[in-house]
């Protein structure tokens, strides 16, 4: 079975007595390794995807494994546990505790998943020399510029070791030669040490440095194709 698994996936809120059906049956297999981007434009359903894909939220209907795990059968422990060890996220707002520095915003989902003190720093110094943020171990987030600062949500995201990284538009606060070298790194550990990678986008020029893409367009997927 394929990382990612889902199968007719439906989501639907309710707006007051409307229902509004955001995904409508959606398919969508991820194997281990990939690196995809999913796109659309504002309104087309691919963030509501991302998190049910990132078990933030589950679907109104429809089956979905991650890493053979049922997740429609989860528990909201289960769930937490899940997003813990299997999963890291990256979002446009990079959302780092401005009281904790560098190396505590990286280090805090290893002590979450029970990991002493010391392990926690040791990664998270580890991973935040992987993006070139050496230098930076002792700065908070306000000392830090926007493309620093996702590096630091980059380097977190991967302290768990998690078997795949969700990023919604993980470029779009950047400006475009920042938006590009934060691409490079998402190459890299895609390439050179097999990340499996899930990018929301709304932009082509993002989605083309990919090696898949899957378009959106009002909750149902309209084009599943590899990069050339």
């Amino acid at each position: 079975m394929a990382l990612i698994n889902a199968k007719e996936i439906h989501k639907i809120y309710k707006m007051g007595e409307v229902d509004l059906e955001v995904l409508k049956g959606v398919d969508i297999s991820i194997e281990k390794g990939e690196f995809v981007a999913i796109t659309g434009f504002s309104g087309s359903g691919k963030s509501t995807l991302m998190h049910l894909l990132g078990c933030l939220d589950t679907p109104t209907q429809g089956e979905y494994y991650l890493d053979k795990v049922n997740i429609m059968q989860a528990s909201r422990d289960d769930l937490a546990h899940i997003r813990n060890q299997k999963i890291g996220f990256v979002f446009q707002k990079f959302h780092l505790l401005p009281d904790l520095t560098t190396v505590d915003n990286v280090a805090l989902p290893c002590l979450y998943a029970g990991d002493s003190e010391k392990t926690a720093r040791d990664k998270a110094k580890k991973l935040l020399t992987l993006v070139n943020l050496a230098d930076r171990f002792d700065h908070y987030p306000y000392q830090l510029s926007g493309g620093q600062q996702q590096r630091v949500a980059i380097a977190r995201s991967l302290v768990n070791n998690p078997e795949i990284i969700f990023a919604d538009e993980p470029t779009g606060n950047l400006d475009t030669a920042t938006g590009e070298t934060i691409l490079k790194i998402f190459q890299e550990l895609n390439t050179n040490h097999g990340v499996t990678l899930v990018i929301v986008t709304h932009e082509p020029i993002i989605a083309s440095k990919t090696k898949r893409i899957i378009e959106l367009v009002d909750g149902k997927i309209i084009s599943d194709k590899k990069v050339k």
